[in-house]
């Protein structure tokens, strides 16, 4: 992966997010970002928001010449539009954030504090917290393994791949996967890795990208000492049955592309009817509590 812009400013970051109706949290976020000091550049792709915010967006783009607006026609899915934005990065490192959270600038320096002491490591990803404090499924993963993925499936937390509600450990450690919500990824691992599968659209990138990266020999970090919030569906709480579509079908991809060939057929075949059955069997109680909101 070659992006266009190939001047590099090894000092500063550039942050990446991708908006679609967004709302006020793309502005709070944006704004956040803005008041950064260290900020190279703020890319924004916006896959054809609706709601307003591709306008408010436009107004700060034209007010602050850090912030470049990428638009795109349609909802292209969030591993599209990141990588739409991935053309125009010219700093060393890229943080890739959601657009329901806030950052400071203490997260972010010591974030860029711990990549630039490791050169191995490629991706590093914080503790996100959510809004009344706990902390947020999916910043620090096992890899998904068929076994484990069928664990996590039935209820079994404890032997899933989520490690929320085990003790943080003192320090930086290596994980299989971060969330997607806040990845800081160095750039010569970027390029070296490559973009986003666009395969999938929303939900599943970050677990494909961050297997792709320690494949590869790049280290994934999860750093306990820093923490975000962030509100988790800003822009999907009124699509819920969309959004599990995409994560189910994101989740047989994932399967389909890395374990095809290292399991027996009978068991894949096993994990795909329990992706799809836990889909079919909870659709209704998704439909109820849309209703409800």
């Amino acid at each position: 992966m070659k992006p266009t812009n190939q001047n590099r400013s090894d000092q500063c970051l550039d942050i990446v997010i991708v908006n679609f109706n967004g709302g006020h949290k793309i502005l709070d976020c944006i704004n956040s970002a803005i008041a950064l000091d260290d900020i190279n550049q703020i890319i924004v792709a916006d896959n054809g928001s609706n709601d307003g915010s591709l306008e408010e967006l436009q107004s700060i783009a034209k007010q602050n010449a850090r912030v470049v607006l990428v638009r795109n026609a349609a909802n292209i899915g969030f591993s599209a539009g990141n990588n739409r934005a991935i053309h125009f990065l010219s700093a060393s490192y890229a943080l890739f954030i959601n657009p329901d959270t806030l950052i400071s600038g203490d997260a972010v320096r010591k974030l860029l504090t711990f990549m630039s002491s490791d050169p191995q490591t490629g991706m590093a990803g914080p503790l996100i917290l959510n809004q009344d404090g706990s902390e947020q499924r999916a910043c620090r993963r096992d890899e998904p393994t068929p076994l484990a993925a069928l664990k996590t499936l039935v209820g079994n937390r404890e032997k899933g791949i989520n490690k929320v509600g085990k003790p943080l450990p003192a320090g930086p450690v290596e994980v299989d996967a971060i969330s997607g919500a806040c990845m800081l990824v160095r750039r010569e691992a970027l390029e070296d890795v490559g973009p986003l599968d666009e395969g999938y659209f929303l939900h599943c990138e970050d677990l494909d990208w961050c297997k792709r990266f320690w494949l590869k020999g790049w280290k994934v970090m999860f750093l306990p000492h820093v923490s975000i919030t962030h509100a988790k569906g800003g822009s999907s709480h009124n699509r819920r049955v969309r959004v599990e579509w995409h994560k189910h079908k994101g989740m047989a991809r994932y399967y389909r592309k890395f374990y095809t060939d290292q399991y027996p057929r009978i068991l894949m075949y096993g994990v795909y009817a329990a992706i799809w059955a836990r889909f079919f069997l909870l659709t209704p109680v998704w439909l109820l509590q849309s209703l409800r909101r």
